[in-house]
């Protein structure tokens, strides 16, 4: 049987679940599709902007404002990251970002994005986002929101470690292979 909450998924976010780390792929997917369907109104939705990124994504956005200093229309491009290549719970599957998408006309399609945090779009008293922060929250996520420099899309499940754990576990060959769409992906072992 199909899940009726799939009618408010989208196709984006559900491939970008699929690459999280194992131990959280479930919990990630359930809290995304409970949003979707009872607590975002019908112009709201969520979208998982990032979620697991390779060493080179993560160094191109590292580079972006240090080395990468304009962009192609020659606009002056600001730091995105402080995290190099092997820094990032996302290089990890252990992390993922958030942006609500807002569907503004009625049409269907939800062609804006918004990191408004105090919005209340759906007109239910509850700012989204908090609505957001509070479902990951219930399955033990982190939120970057709560950290002294606030990274307010940022949601992570470290299980106590931090990256430098991580980056030993994959020095040490504490590590699955599992291979998803003919990428493999090295998760460490929890």
């Amino acid at each position: 049987m199909t899940d009726k909450r799939l009618k408010y998924a989208d196709q984006i976010t559900l491939e970008r679940i699929k690459v999280l780390h194992p131990a959280i792929r479930d919990k990630v997917r359930e809290a995304y599709l409970n949003v979707n369907t009872h607590m975002l109104g019908k112009c709201v939705r969520l979208r998982l902007a990032y979620t697991t990124r390779s060493l080179e994504e993560q160094d191109a956005l590292y580079a972006i404002g240090r080395t990468k200093l304009f962009d192609a229309s020659g606009k002056r491009l600001g730091k995105v990251t402080n995290a190099k290549g092997g820094q990032s719970i996302h290089n990890y599957g252990l992390a993922w970002d958030i942006v609500l998408l807002l569907d503004t006309n009625g049409d269907g399609n939800f062609d804006t994005a918004s990191w408004d945090t105090v919005a209340d779009f759906d007109g239910d008293m509850v700012a989204d986002w908090m609505e957001v922060v509070d479902a990951f929250k219930a399955i033990g996520a982190e939120w970057g929101g709560d950290w002294k420099f606030t990274d307010k899309p940022h949601f992570q499940m470290a299980f106590g470690m931090d990256w430098r754990a991580m980056q030993e576990k994959i020095h040490n060959g504490e590590f699955e292979i599992e291979e998803i769409d003919r990428i493999k992906y090295k998760w460490i072992k929890l």
